[in-house]
């Protein structure tokens, strides 16, 4: 079965340059989930950031956003502030430079034991004892702080002022209904566009909301759901990597031309890495932290490998035969992490408080280092700056080590980038961070 995401779309409207026609590809920009991962992001569009610099490029490089789960916030960020991707970019540097768990979860002792003492006691003692108590938990962990903090620094009404200047084409948001089992794209836009509807997945047209930011970034099990309307309906939905079978195909459908995929895992292991099983059965952290890499890692993998491939067929066919078809090649360009971030978290699993790994004791975290249990379901949760800043890092070694590809991608002027050392500590102005 051909990948609905290569679809016939509106051609965007040509530029003039010196008395010639020249048509500008319209470029998407794929954000994906990942929890604390999403700090990866960030490093990778600050090394763009610079490299356009360098460039003396000044419109804004992503015209249609896509975002989902953690990446959903770096987007919305971008779309929010889209006539100043500078600025953008330097107000996530701000906002996760100084991110702790307490800001994104409750982190206090009491939450935290309580949290956890809930879910242990009805996973041991089964669910009368938590009906007769009408204490059923909601998630593991409560986020009602990444609430406050989104709505203090994030406002969604911009996104508006955005599209009305012309500075953004589209931004779409992904959540998954809890209650109807739909994957669902929310998108923003004053283009046409048609809602596209596939198997268990559906397109819609909303003015997006924090409540749209929350649902997507609900990670299942881990955060509460959030009530939605869907087309004159309530519906609960959570993570929106949920079910997310084509990752690529809202930022195409929106029209884009080219898109550019920021990972927050790596797309695939090197070949013959084999771990040797232990007698003892995997933890309850193992089998959680293997499931959300299923959920938030994988889909993507596949979505890539399938419009590679067809990129490769359409090109194999004739230019007449090509010219039939609705089926376009998209241009396409991948920064993921090189380095196993579940690795990474291991390292600065111990920057979390106290009352945080006592609960993931509890569902089976231990060791440290390479010896370390647990560390993929560690690497979603661990907000704090050791382990944010090492993942900026990376983000954006990475993308300065694909500079060549970025440059071709874009378009740019090759030249050496001149990194600010100071890039990582700074933010714009100072003003920013509170109006981000």
């Amino acid at each position: 079965m051909i990948s609905p995401m290569l679809q016939a779309v509106p051609r965007p409207s040509p530029t003039r340059d010196m008395g010639l026609v020249r048509p500008q590809p319209v470029t998407g920009l794929i954000l994906t989930g990942g929890g604390a991962r999403a700090a990866y992001q960030v490093g990778v569009l600050a090394a763009i950031a610079q490299l356009r610099r360098d460039a003396g490029v000044t419109a804004n490089p992503f015209p249609i956003i896509s975002g989902t789960s953690a990446g959903a916030i770096n987007a919305s960020t971008l779309a929010c502030h889209a006539d100043d991707f500078d600025g953008a970019v330097d107000g996530l540097l701000h906002l996760w430079q100084g991110l702790h768990v307490e800001n994104i979860y409750r982190a206090d002792a009491f939450e935290a034991v309580k949290s956890g003492a809930r879910w242990l006691s009805m996973l041991s003692l089964g669910w009368a004892i938590a009906r007769w108590r009408r204490s059923r938990p909601k998630s593991l962990l409560d986020n009602s702080p990444l609430r406050d903090l989104l709505g203090t620094y994030l406002s969604m009404d911009r996104i508006e002022t955005m599209l009305d200047g012309g500075h953004l084409r589209a931004l779409a948001l992904t959540g998954s209904s809890y209650t109807s089992g739909q994957h669902v794209t929310f998108f923003q836009t004053h283009h046409h566009v048609v809602p596209w509807l596939r198997e268990q997945r559906m397109a819609v047209q909303a003015r997006l909301t924090l409540s749209h930011l929350m649902a997507s970034s609900a990670i299942p099990f881990i955060f509460p759901a959030e009530l939605l309307d869907l087309e004159g309906m309530p519906e609960w939905f959570g993570d929106g990597s949920m079910r997310q079978s084509a990752p690529i195909s809202p930022a195409v459908h929106l029209g884009a031309e080219r898109v550019l995929v920021i990972g927050a895992g790596r797309m695939k292991e090197p070949e013959g890495r084999r771990i040797r099983a232990t007698d003892e059965h995997p933890s309850m952290a193992q089998i959680a932290g293997h499931a959300l890499s299923n959920i938030f890692l994988d889909a993507l993998s596949v979505d890539v490998e399938r419009l590679r491939r067809i990129n490769r067929t359409l090109a194999l066919l004739s230019r007449e035969t090509r010219a039939s078809t609705a089926l376009r090649p998209i241009e396409l360009l991948v920064i993921a992490p090189s380095r196993r971030l579940d690795d990474l978290a291991a390292e600065h699993q111990a920057s979390l408080p106290h009352s945080v790994r006592a609960m993931l004791r509890a569902f089976g975290v231990s060791g440290k280092g390479n010896a370390m249990s647990g560390s993929a379901l560690v690497s979603y949760l661990l907000f704090e700056p050791s382990f944010i800043n090492e993942l900026i890092n990376l983000g954006m070694s990475d993308t300065l080590a694909k500079r060549a590809e970025v440059q071709r991608f874009f378009g740019w002027p090759a030249r050496a980038p001149q990194i600010d050392p100071a890039l990582l500590r700074r933010s714009r102005s100072a003003g920013f961070a509170a109006s981000v």
